[in-house]
Order: structure tokens, then sequence, then C-alpha cells
């Protein structure tokens, strides 16, 4: 008897002592995976981090045949290109190809007269086009766009076979020298005085070109219509007489891809 308190006691002790060891290896356990978790967790959070900062993009080339996108929040290649396009070949269709004639060419074949002595023959030659420059009075900041649809325009009139641009750089240093601006040369003097400054460097001039984009702008609800024109004028140097061509492409914005087909879909309900 004197012999069961003693080992109630003692096994007591050695309970206490097993539950002991179990609450610190579950302790232990807890704290190692509480560590364990919270490395993970910096992990995940220095690794979206980094991916955050680098923003990876990714690049194709694109083929010739390729349609160019469509930008979603202003104009872009789809628009500017195809405007640039269609109001030069307009306007070039309708200038005429040459404004005075050239004088006789030595070595070029003799026309025999009514009277049949030999005349020598007239060199028309390509009309010179002095591009002024490209005015934007959109709502729309253009950019780097600005740049290439200068480069555009001047090589689509470079290609004309009946047509040649002068440099851009000669263009600019005539305008230096004569403090000219650009809507100062509508004035017949000023023509005049610009026409020679160009002729000092050896660059005669025919046409004046200038461009000028504007947009217009209707909103209805959410979405948003936009209406790009591209007019080019061309002045005729020696008379003053102009010509104007322009091309105009609409773009519609929409907050959602069904803004297209509510405001433009089948039952032409772009109404209010």
């Amino acid at each position: 008897m004197s012999d069961q308190p003693h080992c109630s006691a003692t096994q007591r002790a050695a309970t206490r002592s097993s539950h002991q060891t179990r609450v610190g290896s579950a302790t232990c356990s807890r704290r190692t995976f509480a560590r364990r978790l919270t490395g993970l967790a910096l992990v995940a959070t220095t690794g979206m981090a980094a991916t955050g900062c680098a923003s990876h993009q990714y690049g194709h080339m694109l083929a010739s045949d390729d349609k160019d996108m469509v930008g979603s929040h202003a104009a872009g290649a789809a628009t500017w290109n195809p405007l640039v396009d269609e109001s030069v070949a307009k306007l070039l269709s309708r200038c005429p190809p040459s404004v005075q004639p050239a004088g006789f060419v030595p070595g070029e074949m003799m026309a025999p007269a009514i009277d049949g002595s030999v005349t020598p023959a007239l060199s028309t030659g390509p009309a010179t086009v002095c591009f002024i420059g490209l005015e934007n009075r959109s709502a729309e900041e253009l950019v780097d766009f600005k740049e290439q649809l200068y480069e555009r325009i001047d090589s689509q009139i470079n290609g004309a076979q009946t047509f040649r641009s002068i440099s851009r750089r000669m263009v600019d240093a005539a305008l230096r020298e004569t403090r000219m601006r650009p809507d100062s040369l509508y004035l017949p003097e000023n023509r005049s005085i610009f026409a020679a400054a160009l002729g000092r460097q050896g660059t005669p001039v025919d046409y004046l070109l200038y461009g000028t984009i504007t947009t217009g702008t209707t909103d209805r609800n959410k979405s948003t219509q936009r209406d790009y024109l591209l007019t080019l004028e061309m002045v005729n140097l020696h008379s003053g007489d102009y010509l104007k061509e322009s091309a105009k492409i609409r773009k519609g914005y929409h907050k959602t891809r069904a803004g297209k087909w509510w405001n433009f879909g089948l039952f032409d309900q772009a109404d209010g």
C-alpha cells in the first residue's frame, strides 16, 4: 500500500515530463513552420517586386503585309499612314507637273521650226516643292509621329516623277536667314525674299507645301468618335495660286469591347 502513492507520483512525474516534451516539440514545430512560412512569404514578395520592376516585354518582327496596330487611346500607324498616302496622291495628281519651262539644255535634240531652221527643245523637268512644315491643331500630341509624318510626305513627293522636294536643312537655313515664320510666306514680298534665299543655295522653288492636322471629337456616354483630317496646301510661288486636298479617317474609342457593337452595331443606333 505504501508503494502505490510512490508509483503514482512517479508515473505522474513521467507523464508530466512526457507531456512537456510533446508540448516543447509542438512549440518548436510551430516556430519552425512559422519561420519557414515567413521565409517563403519574403521570397514571394521579393519575386513579385522583382517581376514588377522588370516588367517583361516581348517583341516580334512584322512582315510588310502585316496589318498596322490600331491604337487604343490615340491615333497610330493605322490612322496616319493612310491619311498621308491619300492626301499626297490626291494633291500631286491635281498640281501641274511643271510651273515654267527651263532653258535650253546642251546636247538635247533640236526641233525643226516651220521655216526649216533648227531650234533648241525646251526641257521642263520636275517641279521643285518646298515643304514648309506640318502643323498640329488636333486634340492629340503627335509625339514621335510628327517627324515620321514629315519624312513620309517628303519621301512620297520625291518618289513622284514630276516633282522633287528641297532638302529640309536648306529650308530651315533659309527661314533662319530671312527670320520668317512659315505662315508669313503667304505674303508675296516675303515669298520673293524666301525664294531668293533658297536660290542663292542653288535650289529654285516652284511650290510651297503646308500640312495641317485637325481633329473633331464626338462623345456619347463612355464612347468617343474622333475624326482625323490631314490637309495639304500647295502654293504656287510664282502666281500665288494654291490647291488644297485632304484625307479623313474616323475612329471610335470605347471603354469596353461591347462599345463598338452598341454604338456602331447592326441597327445603326449611334444616336444620342
